[in-house]
């Protein structure tokens, strides 16, 4: 790809992550509703699609309010970092052989790292906000964050080392015989844990978990700042579901259909899975939620190390 039609990919990008999440907070009340046996949002145009404009409407003409008592600078900025990092993270992502914004050898460690600078935004928010609720809610969110982001890196090492590149694309094509949703099964698990916990997704919504902390970080956020917040977490959601896909489901692999068909297909799967785990889990106690990272997740993934590497020195030997 030139630098222009690389340019216009990468703006394009932005453009279908931003309408996806503006289309995913209705389809995810939509699938809520039809699972629990519920309407869901069904009043404004056919089949209430048209909530998603009432929504954005109300958010862009609420008042643009900063509490007295916070820090004014950082409690602006906040919301924007998780929404930078978030689209960042889609330079890196493979759509088809040849539509990438950019191919570095080290994908998959940008990923990583992008998804670790989220923390700050909900660190910074809960801070800033200089309430205790929402203090309590962003030191929740740094101590899962900072602890499940161990969980994930180590759930993807089994990937690497059968792809034997941190390449995203060399990732795609190194499953062309098999997807290592098979080989790589407890790493695939682990992974969507740690990608439930990273994006705040009910069942691991702890640092704003309402019943405990109001709204948590975001508690004193309204208007457009609260709606950056919300993008920032339904963009992460699609993310967490375009890395699934291309680090076990064979990314735009697939018969008969383009790839790019065949990428969003999987994505779309994943993104369904992901609402039906919100209907169907409940929201465990936070001491819980650390337990299951240290005592479970931990030996997992280190149990998937060890048999990725015995089976690479039987395959050598």
């Amino acid at each position: 790809m030139t630098e222009l039609s690389t340019t216009l990919f990468g703006l394009l990008i932005i453009g279908a992550a931003v309408g996806g999440a503006a289309v995913l907070t209705w389809f995810e009340r939509r699938l809520l509703g039809i699972w629990q046996d519920r309407y869901g949002p069904n009043r404004l145009g056919p089949f209430g699609i048209f909530q998603v404009l009432a929504d954005m409407l109300k958010l862009l003409t609420k008042d643009d309010w900063v509490p007295p008592f916070a820090d004014r600078f950082v409690f602006i900025l906040a919301p924007t970092v998780i929404v930078i990092v978030m689209m960042l993270g889609f330079a890196v992502i493979p759509f088809g052989p040849e539509l990438q914004v950019i191919d570095l050898n080290i994908g998959l460690l940008f990923f990583l790292g992008m998804s670790s600078l989220a923390v700050y935004s909900v660190l910074l928010g809960g801070l800033a906000s200089n309430n205790k609720y929402a203090l309590l809610g962003g030191l929740r969110s740094a101590a899962q964050m900072v602890s499940y982001e161990v969980f994930m890196g180590l759930s993807l090492m089994g990937v690497v080392m059968l792809a034997g590149s941190f390449s995203l694309r060399d990732i795609v094509l190194a499953q062309e015989g098999l997807w290592y949703c098979i080989p790589q099964f407890l790493g695939l698990v682990t992974f969507t844990i740690a990608g439930i916990a990273e994006s705040h997704r009910l069942p691991f919504d702890l640092p704003e978990a309402e019943h405990e902390l109001t709204a948590g970080f975001h508690t004193e956020y309204g208007g457009m700042k609260f709606a950056m917040f919300m993008l920032g977490e339904y963009v992460g959601l699609i993310l967490i579901c375009c890395m699934m896909t291309v680090l076990f489901f064979g990314g735009w692999m697939g018969p008969l259909l383009p790839p790019i068909v065949w990428f969003c297909i999987k994505v779309f799967v994943l993104i369904c899975f992901f609402v039906l785990l919100r209907a169907a889990i409940p929201r465990p106690r936070y001491d819980q939620l650390m337990g299951l990272g240290w005592k479970y997740m931990l030996p997992l993934t280190l149990i998937n190390l060890l048999f990725t590497g015995a089976f690479l020195l039987v395959m050598e030997s």
